[in-house]
Order: structure tokens, then C-alpha cells, then sequence
């Protein structure tokens, strides 16, 4: 029986998730183009598979009806944008997620995110790599209102890490946790008064089913001049031509932004200053990424067997 390992740097941490695939007599087929896979490359490689171990590669309904023997998709991962979900519920197969294994990652890079953004660590950083020294004045990130939109495990993590350090937390989600907001501080609010009174927006949401941003021009208006804007979450919750006209325009200070809605991105935010951009790394922490990859492995024998 073979397994599919699609995610273009699986193992490369530790080669335990492939032990454990072996161990319990599965075949494994590792992606041999180091890259996202394409539709045709899952159906070509995947063809004689019981089990997918996800990366972000299109698992369409044509790729499974292509692929007769599949039975389970396990995803390294939270997000399930690249699944059908409901045809691999029509076809019986089996889908699973690892949803708290990037948790501390993400949270932890949304605060190093926002540290470098006030202390414009980067820039700092290419002055002098440019043999240019320039002295960077940033601002300290002491009273600063941090607002978390999506408070699920990521954004609960975040707004604790914040309130370790000080730093009064307000938060919106549709369906509220209030008494561990009330046991952490965190005061709920609605949508609206996060915009407008944080001064520093962190996004943790899955996005709307139509695809639609969370945010767009008219929510981006609504934030305080000079604030700051953090998406470590979804390409496309943010509106990205009315990001970059509000980052021109320094409505909005300076942004991070990990994720995009087409990757790898090339697109006009590499053009501006006051603005951070990594390639959707949010979980590329070693022991974040490696709990995953287990978690995954293990979800996919679970259900196997």
C-alpha cells in the first residue's frame, strides 16, 4: 500500500514521519519536485495511493476521482481552502487536519512580526548590509492597544503572549470564549471597535466562505491613522490593492504579511518600505513543523486502520 507525501519539505526536520509510515508497512512516495504540487502531478504520482499527507497541492474532485484507491487526505496543516471537502465527503474519504501544531508558531512570529514592524528591524537591517549606516527610530510597543480579530487557538495564543508582556488586549470573534477572555484580560468587543480603536490589528480568521476580504477599503478607512496591520492568516482576507493604497498613503503605518492570495508572491508590496513580507512561513518553526508532520502521519494511520 502507498502513501503519498506531498508537502515539498516533508522530513527534511527528521525522518520520523517517514519512519512511522514504514514502520506500519505503507510504501511512501515523497514529492520528487520540491515544489506545490499541480492537479496533473498529484494524479500521476498519487494513482495507486491509500493516503494523502496534504501540503497545500489541489485535492480537487477531479484529482480524486482520478485517484479510485484513496481513502484518506491528512492534512499538515490548518487550512483546508485546497480540499473539496464536500465531494470527499460524497466519495467516502476520509479528512483530516492537524489544527494544533502551528499554533505556537504563528502566534509567536505574529509577535516578532510586530516587534520588527515597530522597531523597523528589517530596514535597520538592509541599510547596513548596504553598507549604509542609518539609524533606525521606531516606537516602543509599551500601551499600545493590540486588537485580535478570530480568537481560535492562534488568536488566544496571541492575545496571551501580548498580555504577558503588558499590553491591554481587545478582541473580536463571532463566537466568543468569554470566560477565558474574562481569566486573561482580554477585553471582547465587537468587529468595528477593534478597527478603529487598536493600534496594532493582528488577523486570525479562516476568511469568508464566498472567498470575499475581511477586510477591505472601506474597513481599512475605519482604522486609526498611523496603526498597524498584521495577516499571518489567509491570502485574501486582506484586500490587497486597497492595503497598498492605504500603506501609501501611510493611513496604515506599516503591515506584515505572511500570506497571499497567489504564491509565491511578486507583486507591488515589494516595492514599499513600511511593510514586512515573508513567504508564508508561519509554521516554519523546526519543532512546530515536525509536530505537524507526526500529527498528520498519525491522523492518516488512525483513519487507515
Amino acid at each position: 500500500m502507498k502513501v503519498l507525501t506531498s508537502p515539498s519539505s516533508f522530513g527534511q526536520i527528521s525522518s520520523k514521519p517517514f519512519d512511522l509510515l514504514m514502520a506500519s508497512g505503507y510504501e511512501v512516495i515523497n514529492n520528487p519536485y520540491g515544489r506545490k504540487l499541480t492537479e496533473d502531478e498529484v494524479i500521476e504520482i498519487a494513482k495507486e495511493c491509500v493516503g494523502i499527507v496534504a501540503g497545500v497541492e489541489p485535492l480537487t474532485a477531479r484529482v480524486m476521482d482520478a485517484l479510485p484507491n484513496l481513502k484518506v487526505i491528512s492534512r499538515v496543516g490548518i487550512g483546508m481552502d485546497s480540499v473539496d471537502l464536500e465531494y470527499a465527503k460524497q466519495k467516502g474519504i476520509i479528512v483530516k487536519n492537524t489544527p494544533d501544531g502551528p499554533t505556537r508558531a504563528v502566534a509567536e512570529l505574529t509577535l516578532a512580526m510586530t516587534l520588527s514592524l515597530l522597531r523597523r528591524i528589517p530596514q535597520a537591517d538592509a541599510a547596513l548590509k548596504n553598507r549604509e549606516w542609518k539609524k533606525q527610530t521606531g516606537n516602543l510597543i509599551l500601551d499600545k492597544t493590540i486588537g485580535i480579530i478570530g480568537l481560535g487557538r492562534i488568536g488566544r495564543l496571541v492575545a496571551e503572549l501580548f498580555r504577558g508582556i503588558g499590553n491591554p488586549v481587545i478582541g473580536y470573534d463571532p463566537y466568543p470564549n468569554t470566560e477565558w477572555a474574562t481569566q486573561t484580560g482580554v477585553k471582547l468587543v465587537d468587529f468595528e471597535t477593534v478597527l478603529k480603536t487598536a493600534d496594532i490589528i493582528s488577523l486570525h480568521v479562516p476568511g469568508n466562505e464566498d472567498k470575499s476580504p475581511v477586510i477591505g477599503a472601506a474597513e481599512l478607512e475605519k482604522v486609526t491613522t498611523g496603526s498597524y496591520l498584521i495577516n499571518i492568516s489567509r491570502g485574501g482576507i486582506v484586500d490587497e490593492e486597497a492595503l497598498y493604497t492605504a500603506l501609501s498613503s501611510k493611513k496604515i503605518a506599516a503591515a506584515a504579511i505572511d500570506v497571499f492570495v497567489e504564491e509565491p508572491y511578486n507583486g507591488p508590496f515589494c516595492d514599499l518600505d513600511n511593510v514586512i513580507l515573508t513567504p508564508h512561513i508561519g509554521s516554519y518553526a523546526e519543532e512546530g513543523k515536525l509536530l505537524m508532520e507526526i500529527d498528520a502521519v498519525n491522523n492518516l494511520l488512525e483513519a487507515l486502520n
